[in-house]
């Protein structure tokens, strides 16, 4: 991590669809300049349709809104759709587009997985969040537990910078935005990114970092929890030396495959102490985690191969005692209230038949990042689309 911690900042949680998506598209309502928007997916449904037409009418007014969505993510979103934003104004970005293979989606690794949005250079928002209605409670079971920041202050121009940067090759011209530098507020902050460049393992190195500093608690919550053997040591570790360690993940998976996985890893954490609680209320999709009582992060990046080893990743880093407080109630409750715990006990019910998987789960996580530079790797590049509808509904890219 290159970038400096900043001082001056306030920051807000934003818990789940019901309290982001309010202040997000408020926010957008009233931009000025420019709005610069990252995210994984976009659905045509009502939160999609509503994201839409706050930014249709932003670029009517004048404002400059460069949106970039990812290939894989928001493969299916229909040509009319985007036509209707791109012909309002919207400039409109995939990151890596690739055609289906017998119906199927071949671009699955080193997807933009970054959720941010920077208005006017003075206002910015980042977690884990999409636009789409599963984010709200009224989904029903399966909408999902999330969690995003509203951010102010001289931290938004490393946000502002980071999404200039990706969207460099197709921001013709290029942004003209300052950010504003006044303080907002007293809390410390610090943008930090995983690419395929020169942040290939930034985030990890942060959870590291602040997990070997740890002398009292650690929070997890991660939806999709299969980190590298490093981090479990050092979870182990800290639990061994006294530290408090509380891991929160799926209990109602989305994907049934992924808990799976993380429970491969269970027996190796709890007989050292870490506990660990798996939310069954509906799918735990959060990526937010806290040490002792003041360095905390919320962010787009989970703890699995595929956040740590291919995705375009931001998490943001806190340091704020209130912050921190507010967000270990929160997720003591959830815990408390709406969680199962897992025993060392229920774990080794039915180990000789898992003892093998157990064994190849876990030098997976030693392994990983070494077999990760098996895969090919792309560069990373966003298209420009301007699709044009006809009757068929044809999807025509070309560089803007």
């Amino acid at each position: 991590m290159n970038k400096p911690w900043v001082e001056g900042n306030s920051v807000e949680l934003l818990i789940n669809g019901e309290g982001y998506y309010p202040r997000v598209f408020e926010a957008m309502a009233q931009a000025r300049e420019e709005i610069l928007l990252e995210t994984f997916i976009i659905f045509d449904d009502k939160v999609g349709q509503q994201l839409q037409r706050v930014l249709i009418e932003a670029a009517r007014r004048g404002v400059r809104v460069e949106l970039a969505v990812d290939g894989y993510g928001t493969a299916d979103l229909p040509d009319e759709f985007i036509a209707a934003m791109t012909e309002a104004g919207v400039r409109f970005h995939a990151f890596d587009p690739q055609p289906r293979v017998a119906g199927m989606r071949t671009n699955l690794f080193r997807r933009l997985h970054r959720k941010i949005v920077v208005i006017d250079g003075e206002l910015a928002f980042i977690g884990g969040i999409n636009y789409s209605a599963d984010h709200l409670g009224d989904y029903g079971p399966m909408a999902k537990q999330d969690y995003a920041v509203e951010v102010r202050g001289p931290v938004v121009a490393q946000l502002h910078a980071s999404s200039r940067q990706l969207m460099a090759p197709v921001l013709e011209p290029p942004s003209q935005v300052r950010p504003l530098t006044q303080p907002a507020g007293q809390i410390s902050a610090v943008l930090v990114e995983r690419d395929n460049t020169r942040h290939r393992s930034d985030i990890e190195a942060c959870y590291l970092q602040a997990v070997r500093a740890a002398r009292q608690r650690i929070v997890i919550a991660n939806a999709y929890f299969f980190p590298g053997y490093r981090l479990l040591r050092e979870l182990r570790n800290a639990a061994r030396r006294g530290v408090e360690v509380t891991l929160i993940l799926q209990g109602q998976p989305d994907m049934r495959w992924v808990r799976a996985l993380s429970r491969l890893l269970y027996n190796y954490l709890l007989r050292d102490g870490v506990r660990i609680h798996e939310y069954c209320q509906r799918p735990l999709h959060g990526k937010v985690a806290l040490v002792d009582d003041e360095w905390s992060t919320v962010g787009s990046s989970n703890l699995d191969p595929l956040s740590l080893s291919f995705n375009l990743e931001a998490n943001l880093l806190i340091r704020d005692r209130a912050f921190n407080q507010h967000l270990y109630q929160h997720l003591t409750s959830l815990a408390s209230d709406h969680c199962k715990a897992v025993t060392l006990e229920r774990m080794i019910r039915g180990y000789w038949w898992r003892a093998p998987l157990i064994f190849i789960g876990f030098h997976l996580t030693r392994y990983f990042p070494r077999i990760a530079g098996w895969f090919p790797a792309h560069r990373q590049r966003l298209k420009s689309v301007q699709p044009e509808v006809q009757a068929q509904g044809d999807l025509h890219e070309g560089n803007t």
